[in-house]
């Protein structure tokens, strides 16, 4: 708590809590529409898990829980990240819902083989905003960049695994 003497000594409440780098708004708004994307890949991976019937559920239903801890993951050391750059994180539904860029599944239950193409343009939405994100985030602040790092090889291996699914060997050269 800021005393009375330290506010007249010039220092903010902020200045007494904590110093250094401040997140400049293009930054703010770069990771907050990551938070908006990890966030949203746990309840798409959620939805999907509860309802994916038909062959191979048990592994995809395993995988889909893999995806959503690294998505839960995520959107904490995210949020956590903003909070150091003196940034407000906003993880309300309407803000999800509005900024998504994650197509939504249906409700229902949702074949297998349907499921694995839903969570994979649901990775890959995730990594886009990421890499699209990314220049800008490095630029301004490389410790932050190195954070999408881990989660942009997290999310694209996730990618990989479930899309093998659906794969049929390449012919031999």
């Amino acid at each position: 708590m800021v005393t009375k003497k330290e506010t007249t000594a010039g220092k903010t409440a902020k200045e007494n809590a904590e110093q250094g780098f401040e997140a400049p708004k293009e930054l703010r708004d770069s990771l907050q529409l990551i938070l908006v994307s990890l966030l949203d890949l746990q309840l798409v991976g959620k939805q999907i898990h509860w309802n994916v019937v038909g062959p191979n559920f048990r592994d995809l239903h395993k995988n889909l829980d893999e995806i959503v801890a690294i998505a839960r993951r995520g959107s904490d050391e995210v949020a956590e990240r903003m909070r150091a750059l003196h940034a407000t994180p906003d993880g309300m539904a309407g803000t999800i819902v509005k900024d998504t860029r994650i197509e939504q599944p249906t409700s229902g239950e949702i074949l297998t083989t349907d499921a694995v193409d839903i969570v994979v343009k649901a990775l890959e939405a995730t990594v886009g905003v990421m890499r699209e994100k990314h220049d800008a985030v490095d630029e301004a602040d490389p410790t932050t960049a190195d954070i999408l790092h881990q989660y942009i090889g997290d999310l694209e291996q996730q990618a990989w695994f479930i899309s093998a699914e659906k794969r049929t060997p390449r012919a031999s050269k």
